[in-house]
């Protein structure tokens, strides 16, 4: 049986086949970004710029994807594939859940920002 962390891992390389430096930029960046001013207002500034920049709207396709994912326990599949009801469902949980939800998309970008160095 696979732990929750070898799940994320697996997950994380499948999202960084392929990127580039700037999409391994980004993604190391990200952590301090949802520490310093929440999960919620980190994807909207990626959302924002996804319009103009590709990377971005990769990893908010990647972050949504894990969270949707049964492993998470965070957001149900359907909400997750687009940005919209994932950040209607992020804000209509309790607390509790959305602190499950910032911990489990810290969790993936570890990941995302490990594996992303190494294949770029």
């Amino acid at each position: 049986m696979k732990t929750l962390d070898q799940i994320r891992a697996a997950y994380a390389w499948e999202c960084v086949q392929g990127v580039d430096d700037k999409y391994t930029n980004l993604a190391k960046g990200l952590p301090a970004l949802v520490m310093s001013n929440g999960l919620m207002q980190t994807l909207a500034f990626l959302q924002s710029k996804a319009k103009e920049n590709n990377e971005h709207a990769k990893i908010v396709r990647h972050v949504l994807g894990w969270l949707g994912r049964p492993e998470a326990q965070v957001l149900r599949e359907e909400q997750s594939r687009d940005f919209a009801p994932a950040m209607a469902a992020l804000a209509g949980c309790d607390s509790l859940h959305y602190q499950r939800a910032t911990e489990e998309a810290l969790g993936i970008l570890k990941w995302i920002r490990y594996l992303a160095s190494a294949v770029a």
